[in-house]
């Protein structure tokens, strides 16, 4: 297993797996959501998890929030914006992998908080994150009035 910080050549791979994980938005659509993310105004990093035959196999994406970060209680955060590994390579240590990736990341860059987030249904994730060290702090539920 290799984890490395994606350049503009993996961009593409990285939009197949961003798609597995958020299947809302076509695989073009994350394309071109990457190009925006990593085009250098904000800071922001992605890793990738290659098997041994330098496959993806998974992704990690991280960004520097300055803004207020649910559970946190410094500035800035290194926010987990997206973990995914793709079924077959689950239970491997490749998560771990990409998130000590991560956590490496937001330390280089002043971080002393790695922050996340899950939707209350989604217990796969919660789980994940419980693996990984994560503490849940709080629970909410957003709501909406139309006017």
């Amino acid at each position: 297993m290799r984890i490395h910080c994606c350049g503009a050549d993996d961009l593409d791979e990285l939009a197949i797996l961003r798609a597995q994980l958020w299947p809302t938005g076509s695989v073009a659509e994350h394309r071109a959501d990457l190009g925006e993310q990593y085009d250098g105004s904000r800071a922001t990093a992605a890793f990738l998890a290659r098997d041994q035959h330098g496959v993806a196999v998974g992704f990690g994406e991280v960004a520097l929030r300055h803004d207020y970060v649910n559970g946190c209680d410094t500035s800035p955060v290194a926010f987990l914006e997206g973990l995914f590994v793709v079924p077959t390579h689950r239970r491997r240590g490749v998560a771990r992998a990409l998130c000590d990736a991560l956590e490496a990341w937001g330390c280089g860059n002043g971080c002393t908080e790695l922050g996340s987030d899950a939707l209350l249904g989604n217990v796969t994730g919660q789980d994940m994150h419980a693996a990984l060290g994560f503490v849940e702090r709080e629970r909410v539920v957003y709501y909406r009035k139309m006017l």
